[in-house]
């Protein structure tokens, strides 16, 4: 079973890491693949280069198995719609388990996403939230979520796509653009991202005014 979590990582922190790890034990698979993103349909331009970006990422990963980088969105032109990378990895993997893992606000979010009905036909949905927290009511994602829940992991083994799980994570008060205002302000961000992380930003001056 393949497991993807995608994100621009701009920079990459400890809420980006401790989720994908809860994730990758509660799933009982041998890693989670990180996905950066080279051109986020949904948000700003990262500060940073996407090469900047994957090497900070990399500095990030580099002593934990359990966290694998896949670049194949940096490598594609024009915005990195995650239903595009679906389908990339259905093509490749043929019927194995394929699972995105995204937060609560980025499944309330789905409806906005680059043809977002396509995606649970091409991938199972694992939500990382807090213990607790609503999920969407109403609408029609609301009535696609309710008929594809599932409670025990092993459902998602047993055909490709098309589930969906909800895992309760390590919840973290930190955020990239806490982290980019804070070296803009010539303040420190450590203890929210690695420290070969924060080392190589200031090296090379990432993000600082």
């Amino acid at each position: 079973m393949i497991c993807i979590f995608g994100g621009t990582f701009d920079p990459v922190h400890f809420g980006h890491l401790r989720p994908a790890l809860d994730v990758q034990q509660a799933l009982g698979i041998a890693c989670v693949h990180l996905l950066p993103c080279r051109v986020p349909p949904h948000r700003a331009a990262p500060l940073v280069t996407a090469e900047q970006r994957l090497e900070l990422l990399q500095l990030a990963v580099a002593d934990e198995p359990a966290l694998e980088i896949d670049e194949r969105e940096l490598h594609r032109d024009g915005p990195s719609y995650m239903v595009d990378t679906l389908e990339s990895l259905r093509t490749a993997h043929g019927d194995e388990p394929v699972c995105l893992a995204l937060g609560m606000d980025a499944l309330r979010g789905l409806e906005r996403w680059h043809r977002w009905q396509d995606i649970p036909a091409l991938c199972h949905l694992v939500v990382m939230h807090r213990p607790g927290s609503p999920w969407p009511q109403q609408g029609t994602l609301a009535d696609r979520l309710s008929s594809a829940c599932v409670t025990d992991a092993s459902a998602l083994e047993k055909q490709p796509a098309g589930c969906v799980i909800g895992f309760p994570v390590t919840q973290m008060a930190v955020s990239s653009t806490q982290i980019r205002d804070l070296l803009a302000a010539g303040q420190s961000p450590r203890y929210l991202l690695p420290d070969a992380v924060l080392n190589r930003i200031r090296q090379e001056k990432w993000y600082a005014n």
